[in-house]
């Protein structure tokens, strides 16, 4: 039995979720039969983390095992033709150690959100970006999205359906960069809640279009209540970047 690693790259809206569903709708169903149909085997692939419908992924990890004697380039080539027409590519195969576990061994997962700030319509980036009409200040988001950096109860942040144990978690790194109208969030974290990054963009846009000082982030992290958050951001700006092990 031999254990791989795959990076993978998706479009999101295609999907119901990176998580296998009943009805065969999530990345993992698509990729799990692209290799049944190339081994012959039945097995289960494990991600880095999972991503809601919509969101898209430019470095997912997974990992999985097989019986067939095989190798890198085989792995890729054969799951890539099998998942067409499916918006999922397999950038990378690579042989690891059966220690390895794609969401277990992970020590840093790094997502990236991205607006487009201008008032037209999006016609080639739609379903690529969120577009924020008003104009958004990305240094006053900057100064509350600073609030978030470290160890907290992020109940105020998370979905009422978070199966997390705990909402406490520690956000490493939170960066906010403006090239022309686009508006990017760097997210860096070891892990994360049930729409926590969405539920904080969400709340930052209130501070860059300036309904919300900065310090209002502080505020509702603080009062530890989820009807305190701003409204969630769309998924279609969310992207899984990659993974540090």
């Amino acid at each position: 039995m031999q254990r791989w690693k795959l990076i993978i790259e998706y479009k999101g809206c295609q999907f119901n979720g990176w998580q296998s569903q009943k009805d065969l709708t999530g990345i993992q169903d698509s990729i799990q039969s692209a290799i049944y149909k190339f081994s012959g085997q039945t097995t289960k692939i494990y991600g880095a983390g999972r991503t809601d419908s919509g969101v898209h992924a430019l470095g997912q990890v997974a990992h999985f095992d097989i019986e067939r004697e095989t190798n890198q380039n085989e792995i890729r080539e054969a799951l890539n033709s099998y998942l067409k027409p499916d918006l999922i590519s397999i950038i990378k195969v690579e042989m690891v150690d059966n220690n390895f576990h794609a969401r277990f061994s992970a020590k840093l997962r790094h997502y990236e959100y991205k607006i487009i700030n201008r008032r037209q319509p999006l016609t080639l980036e739609k379903d690529l970006f969120w577009r924020v009409g008003r104009p958004l200040n990305e240094e006053d988001m900057q100064k509350g999205a600073n609030f978030l950096i470290g160890t907290y109860d992020f109940t105020t942040f998370r979905s009422i359906n978070c199966q997390s144990k705990s909402p406490i978690k520690s956000l490493d790194s939170i960066k906010i960069e403006r090239k022309k109208d686009k508006v990017l969030f760097f997210f860096s974290a070891k892990s994360y809640l049930h729409n926590q990054l969405r539920s904080i963009v969400g709340s930052l846009k209130l501070v860059g279009e300036g309904k919300w000082h900065p310090e209002k982030i502080n505020q509702i992290l603080n009062y530890k209540e989820r009807k305190e958050c701003g409204p969630i951001a769309p998924p279609e700006g969310l992207y899984f970047k990659s993974v540090d092990y």
